[in-house]
């Protein structure tokens, strides 16, 4: 992702209204990831007003904080040609920004593993090639995400950075699919009138062990 794209910011409300919609989608990913209830700091009310475009909260991220989270999303979802825009062109990272900026605890504790988790990746990146994360070629960025990607496999000194890669990336591929870009990427349809429905195809009632649709 580079300095341009990253400057160009999605706006607060349609930022803050991706992050409620996509809060299904992150728990199916990761079932500690979203708790519903009050605010975990005092002063922001609620929720924020999706009417008026008031949101109550900051927004964490830095700027080279997230340019780091572009490389990664973009590393975990990348542009595929004439098929599918890559994860920081749908602005992915200001959805991830969004999310950890909530005041809701478990995005709180979200929050505290990103943090930390961007910081270890240039802390790595500088002890092995000398730059920061978002300076490396291709290959080097692909050395460090491929000693994290699996946290039930990756070294002990691996650790933080594999706990942060396993929660960013469940929060990429729940922004990412909850637009409508992503959606039709995976055929979802949704709440669409059809003109007319001639039952499940016949390759979902073979697996299905059945003749004929049940009605």
């Amino acid at each position: 992702m580079n300095d341009t794209i990253s400057h160009r910011r999605m706006d607060r409300r349609s930022a803050v209204k991706w992050m409620l919609a996509a809060t299904a989608t992150v728990r199916i990913l990761d079932t500690e990831t979203w708790a519903q209830g009050e605010p975990a700091q005092s002063g922001y009310g609620t929720d924020p007003s999706l009417l008026s475009g008031e949101v109550f909260w900051d927004r964490t991220l830095t700027p080279r904080q997230l340019r780091t989270a572009g490389v990664l999303s973009d590393i975990i979802l990348p542009h595929v040609e004439e098929s599918s825009p890559s994860a920081s062109e749908l602005k992915v990272p200001d959805f991830i920004d969004e999310w950890v900026s909530a005041p809701y605890p478990n995005q709180q504790a979200d929050r505290t593993v990103i943090l930390d988790g961007l910081a270890w990746v240039d802390r790595e990146s500088q002890a092995r090639f000398k730059k920061n994360f978002v300076e490396l070629s291709h290959g080097q960025q692909l050395e460090i995400c491929d000693d994290v990607c699996y946290q039930n496999t990756a070294k002990v000194d691996f650790e933080t950075g594999a706990r942060f890669f396993t929660k960013f990336r469940n929060l990429t591929l729940g922004g990412y699919y909850t637009t409508e870009v992503g959606m039709r990427d995976v055929g979802y349809v949704g709440n669409v009138a059809l003109a007319s429905f001639d039952g499940p195809p016949p390759e979902v009632l073979e697996r299905l062990g059945l003749d004929q649709a049940p009605w």
